[in-house]
């Protein structure tokens, strides 16, 4: 299928997409991905167009499943490459990240396969002797593949901080998942909320007592009465 005019178009929409962040190629990676859903649950891998994130390719990848929690990049960016200190194409996702944060790393790949969902995971590098500290975001957009299965993934990852020349490992520090289709539920606004009676008993009518006469407040015995005797 041709799609030209409409990458092309979201070239130009993407482009123009600027938030305030530091983070902005993970925004924009979102943004173009989200475009292509075009009111589906997904785009598939064969409409993502580089052009349409241009800015961003060198955060760039994209994830093949290969086997359940292990997913090879196809495609990794340059800046991908400089932190792994080597190629990244053909590596694992896992191979960013210390021991200890692989095995969750893989569940949560298995996560945004199976649900399907999208996930956003904040990372940082402890630094050394010669290393800086690093901070990184990282986010996981699920793709389906040509034969119709998700077993493709859009992804994103920015670090902020001095790589250095060697080879840098992550720890997770927060994972956000998030499953398709669960969209917040909106609410009417405040001053246009029905009312609603529930089990109430119903409200009597108010009705105003008649004003007291002279003659009727005569008749009206006094709640109290003065007795006076004589001692």
């Amino acid at each position: 299928m041709d799609n030209s005019k409409q990458n092309q178009q979201k070239v130009v929409t993407m482009s123009d997409y600027k938030p305030h962040t530091g983070y902005v190629p993970l925004s924009l990676v979102e943004a173009y991905w989200d475009a292509l859903r075009a009111g589906r649950e997904m785009p598939k891998r064969a409409e993502i167009d580089p052009r349409g994130i241009e800015s961003a390719l060198e955060f760039a990848f994209i994830l093949e499943r290969v086997a359940p929690g292990v997913a090879r990049m196809r495609i990794a960016g340059s800046h991908l490459n400089d932190i792994m200190g080597m190629e990244a194409r053909g590596m694992p996702l896992t191979a960013f990240f210390e021991q200890h944060g692989r095995t969750r790393i893989a569940s949560l790949l298995e996560e945004v396969f199976q649900t399907p969902a999208t996930a956003e995971v904040r990372m940082q590098a402890t630094g050394g002797l010669e290393l800086s500290k690093l901070e990184a975001r990282m986010v996981l957009l699920p793709l389906k593949s040509d034969l119709g299965d998700v077993s493709r993934i859009l992804g994103c990852l920015v670090s902020q901080g001095d790589l250095g020349d060697a080879s840098r490992r992550f720890e997770i520090r927060d994972v956000k998942l998030r499953p398709l289709g669960m969209e917040p539920i909106p609410h009417p606004a405040l001053n246009q909320q029905p009312r609603t009676e529930g089990f109430a008993d119903p409200q009597a009518a108010f009705t105003r007592p008649e004003p007291q006469t002279t003659a009727s407040r005569k008749r009206r015995p006094p709640y109290l009465r003065l007795i006076k005797t004589d001692t």
